[in-house]
């Protein structure tokens, strides 16, 4: 049951790109293909073997080392122009790339129709065109909405990499190779179960709303990865509820560090933070039963050397949210690597388990 994925338990920027790509780092000894679902409406940040920085929209944060396949199924949404500008500044080789030609395309037109909606300012969107693409593929030609949905089959600039990606994962399955799903963005923007609507996404950002973009069988699955930050944010804007909000000033007074302020990928624009919120991830847990939990941005409370220091910063933060959420198993003190949580009895399980 070789089939992984990723997701995240908040609103976003949890820092799924970085764990996705630890993961296909641990299996890449064998075969393996990283199954991007969702569209360019939020970035995905990794860093390669050679330590450089890449924040990606379309091609998954996972694939920077350039060593696994990558397959766009249909339950994608792609920008040709993006995904281009990407593979040529990744210097990717195409004949790793392969993409469903069910998968759907995002065209000016969708996005012009979102900033002519208002729901940039009404929602918090990013205007990236996902949502009237997901919205006109629902819509099926309906003649009282003038979008179209054009596939990916249909592209001629797609052409080249489109294949039966349904056959050619089934065929990777068979061989037992690894194949990682790379969700995008986080379960409170859930269209169906965040429980934030409207300023929610357009599609369902759980690990089984992901595999069924994938459109791959539930009875692959044996590793899902829950991963959340220690301060929640969400975008800009009139972008919904944000529990306990703080200022970006007062989580560095709390940790004597100063340029912690976060930016969007594709609005530029600053994010909002918050107090970590134990109640979301509760439900998040609960949906998505991961098989482990990563905490990332422990370095907005402490150092990773404090772990074992009982009355340090970070033992303190983890002895407050582990008996409300329940175990945590990896954390992230940098950008670039997660460590294994040594005061968590529980070990990691399914396709990584030790």
């Amino acid at each position: 049951m070789p089939v992984s994925i990723v997701v995240g338990g908040q609103f976003g920027s949890e820092g799924k790109g970085k764990v996705a790509l630890e993961v296909v780092r641990y299996h890449s000894r064998s075969p393996v293909t990283v199954v991007r679902v969702g569209g360019p409406n939020s970035g995905h940040t990794a860093y390669d073997r050679n330590g450089k920085k890449w924040t990606l929209r379309q091609m998954p944060a996972a694939s920077v080392d350039k060593n696994v396949d990558v397959v766009f199924p249909a339950g994608s949404y792609i920008d040709p122009e993006l995904l281009f500008e990407e593979i040529a500044a990744l210097d990717y080789p195409l004949d790793r790339i392969r993409i469903s030609k069910f998968a759907r395309v995002i065209t000016s037109e969708h996005r012009d129709w979102e900033d002519k909606a208002g729901i940039t300012k009404t929602i918090g969107s990013t205007g990236s065109g996902v949502g009237a693409a997901v919205l006109a593929a629902v819509a099926r030609e309906s003649k009282n909405l003038s979008l179209s949905s054009p596939s990916a089959g249909k592209t001629e600039l797609l052409a080249p990499l489109v294949a039966d990606v349904a056959d050619l994962m089934d065929a990777k399955l068979s061989r037992n190779e690894r194949l990682i799903v790379e969700g995008t963005q986080g379960f409170g923007l859930s269209l169906l179960d965040g429980g934030f609507w409207p300023q929610a996404t357009a599609r369902n950002t759980t690990a089984a709303g992901a595999l069924a973009e994938a459109g791959l069988s539930p009875r692959m699955v044996d590793d899902v990865t829950l991963v959340v930050r220690s301060y929640p944010i969400r975008v800009a804007g009139e972008s919904g509820p944000l529990e306990n909000e703080l200022t970006w000033e007062e989580v560095g007074r709390r940790t004597g560090k100063t340029g912690l302020e976060e930016f969007t990928t594709v609005t530029k624009k600053l994010r909002r933070v918050g107090e970590f919120e134990p109640k979301l991830v509760r439900r998040a847990i609960s949906v998505n039963r991961p098989d482990r939990v990563v905490l990332n941005h422990m370095d907005y409370v402490g150092e990773q050397h404090e772990m074992n220091q009982s009355s340090s910063p970070v033992s303190e933060f983890l002895g407050r949210i582990a008996p409300q959420i329940g175990p945590i198993h990896w954390l992230g003190f940098s950008p670039t690597t997660v460590v294994e949580n040594v005061c968590c009895s529980q070990r990691m399980a399914g396709g990584m388990r030790q």
